[in-house]
């Protein structure tokens, strides 16, 4: 078993209520008795998206995750499917649901289909400021700052995320 990390995210339809479907999904799949985590909720801008593109809502999870990496995906591609969320392959497109692994215990993956930990959370305000809320002390495999430390040494334009609930 290992802890599993999720970054979630929706700038499409009912923001909050995909976010909330989703981490109710992961909680019920979470090993029973451990702890499930979660982050308030961000408003962030829209970063590399196609022009108009909403605001999205960010947030991040960990649970214990019992399963292989490639049935995590699974799981994670499926919520995707089931909140809307259709793929046109245009890089960045607004989408009802965004869920990605994140991490998962020490596992370093580079395969066709999945990168683990996510390729670019060290470079991304809009998933390390919700990690930051649950896991600040956290280093991510193939890193050697902590996740609160990767946060205040970011060299980005992208825009803070504004905290918008603590609890949802």
């Amino acid at each position: 078993m290992r802890r599993a990390g999720i970054a979630l995210g929706s700038n499409l339809g009912a923001k909050v209520t995909s976010l909330k479907t989703a981490r109710d999904f992961f909680s019920g799949i979470n090993v029973q008795g451990n702890l499930f985590l979660q982050s308030r909720l961000y408003s962030t801008a829209p970063v590399g998206c196609p022009e108009g593109s909403e605001d999205y809502v960010n947030a991040v999870l960990e649970f214990t995750w019992p399963g292989t990496a490639e049935e995590l995906l699974l799981h994670c591609q499926d919520i995707e499917q089931k909140l809307g969320r259709v793929r046109s392959h245009v890089r960045n497109e607004p989408r009802t649901a965004d869920v990605d692994i994140i991490y998962l215990g020490d596992l370093l993956i580079a395969s066709p289909s999945l990168t683990i930990p996510h390729p670019r959370v060290h470079c991304r305000k809009f998933v390390l400021c919700p990690l930051a809320d649950i896991r600040p002390d956290l280093i991510l495999p193939g890193q050697v700052l902590t996740v609160v430390d990767l946060l205040n040494n970011l060299d980005t334009d992208e825009p803070a995320p504004i905290p918008m609930q603590d609890t949802w």
